[in-house]
């Protein structure tokens, strides 16, 4: 689990130093309009609604931007986005998922192939790799929101899984089917999560050198650049010293 979360954390970082923030909020938008769609328009009574708005407050998106993109889930001339998965292999073969909504199949599909083919990587069938992940409950808390002890007796008591506590936040693991509930109970208890969402978790981590790592790190970007793409995720454990350097 070290090995995700360490890559979770460091993705994030990158993501919000590197993001412009014109192209964040259209995703985040996306996710809010797609997931109002799918249910209620009303996050209190909509889990998926509720983790995108979730979302979208944790990187300051604007309170007029998410109740516009809520309002468009109900216009009938709204854009109607599909939910796509990707899996592929990146250099070291590292298994990678990239989670897309677009409203253009062969277009995504195309560019996500383009991106892994130019890292030295592959696109690979649909259930090629996402048999080396499980699909759980996330739900990520500031690390000052409560201790150790604390934060873990919580989610125990929740109905969670596993608690894995970093330097910055409290990472808590639960099964899909009791995220709901535990995101409810803990958030009563410490306030509103940074995040709330079902998330590939590997089963294992793959640790790299720094060639392929840094290979892999410009594939990420190169995916999450891409407008259509919502989540990647891979089983990789990237060394602190090499992030360092590209962030430089």
């Amino acid at each position: 689990m070290a090995g995700h979360s360490q890559f979770k954390n460091i993705m994030h970082k990158k993501g919000k130093q590197d993001a412009i923030r014109s192209k964040l909020f259209s995703k985040l938008a996306r996710e809010i309009t797609v997931a109002a769609k799918l249910g209620l328009p009303d996050p209190a009574m909509n889990a998926r609604l509720r983790a995108a708005v979730i979302a979208a407050r944790a990187e300051n998106m604007p309170k007029d931007n998410i109740e516009r993109a809520i309002k468009k889930a109900a216009g009938a001339d709204g854009e109607n986005y599909d939910e796509v998965r990707y899996e592929g292999y990146a250099p070291g073969g590292v298994a990678v998922i990239v989670e897309a909504l677009t409203d253009n199949r062969n277009r995504t599909a195309g560019e996500v192939r383009s991106s892994f083919a130019k890292a030295g990587g592959a696109l690979a069938e649909t259930g090629a790799v996402s048999f080396m992940f499980d699909r759980v409950g996330l739900i990520v808390f500031d690390r000052k929101a409560a201790d150790d002890e604390a934060m873990l007796e919580a989610a125990i008591e929740a109905g969670a899984d596993d608690v894995v506590s970093g330097a910055e936040e409290h990472e808590v693991i639960t099964s899909v089917e009791a995220l709901r509930e535990a995101q409810k109970a803990l958030e009563a208890k410490f306030g509103e999560p940074e995040k709330a969402a079902i998330v590939w978790r590997p089963q294992t981590t793959v640790a790299v050198d720094d060639e392929a790592g840094e290979r892999i790190l410009r594939l990420i970007d190169a995916l999450e650049d891409n407008e259509d793409v919502q989540n990647v995720t891979a089983n990789v454990e990237i060394s602190e010293a090499l992030v360092a350097k590209m962030q430089a």
